[in-house]
């Protein structure tokens, strides 16, 4: 199948916004969203206690950004996503939780500039199943350690696949069968079809072992469950 462009997934989420505004929709297609969201922003507290400068890339509508306020205030925000309307979204909802600076830059992670040894936290929240080859995974990983400065961490959440065939076939079932009791046959469909058009999801071993690759002193696994996980590192 031939993957969505970057200009087809932009328009796909400038016609998302308030959906993904609210967890309890935006996120009904991740298992376990809530949870991952809730541990890989306590795991980056834990680990910089005291940052300041935050990044979330694919940001959405914020929620990530509004989660790690509640547990590091008035941290400086930087915003990047595809879509404008997102970012003048999350603008407006995290304004109102912080006294630091926010930024937003509209662009492809992989192209836009930012400063490097820059950032505490960097967050990638249901973001980087969006790269494509071998070469886009390294480019921006390496980018992310880059743009952390010493001690900085990288945290991850979002959709996985398998190292084996058979078992990602297997737990591939398994998601169909979690999106069937959410929504019925038509929404499994849906989602799966959505998948298969938009996504190029890589294994957490795959994207640990080149985490390691890039620089990062140590990796993490924070939660996995059937084809989505959280985890992350330090550089």
């Amino acid at each position: 199948m031939i993957k969505s462009t970057i200009e087809e997934i932009r328009k796909n989420f400038d016609n998302e916004v308030e959906r993904f505004a609210d967890l309890n929709t935006g996120q009904i297609s991740t298992i376990d969203a809530k949870y991952s969201l809730e541990l890989i922003t306590e795991a980056a507290k834990k680990l910089v206690p005291h940052a300041e400068n935050l990044l979330d890339t694919g940001c959405g509508a914020g929620n990530y950004t509004l989660t790690m306020l509640q547990k590091i205030p008035d941290l400086n925000c930087t915003l990047v996503d595809l879509s404008k309307p997102m970012l003048d979204r999350a603008f407006e909802r995290i304004s109102m939780q912080t006294h630091g600076k926010i930024e937003i830059i509209q662009g492809d992670i992989r192209n836009v500039p930012l400063r490097e040894n820059c950032f505490d936290i960097i967050l990638a929240g249901a973001v980087l199943h969006h790269l494509r080859d071998d070469r886009d995974w390294e480019l921006v990983f390496g980018k992310l350690y880059g743009l952390l400065k010493p001690d900085g961490c990288l945290m991850i959440s979002d959709l996985l696949k398998q190292d084996n065939d058979l078992l990602t076939e297997y737990f591939w079932q398994r998601y169909a069968d979690y999106l069937d009791k959410t929504g019925g046959p038509d929404y499994r469909q849906k989602v799966l079809n959505y998948v298969a058009k938009e996504d190029t999801p890589q294994s957490m071993t795959y994207q640990l072992e080149l985490m390691k690759k890039v620089g990062f002193r140590n990796v993490e696994i924070l939660h996995k469950n059937v084809c989505f996980g959280a985890f992350g590192g330090m550089k």
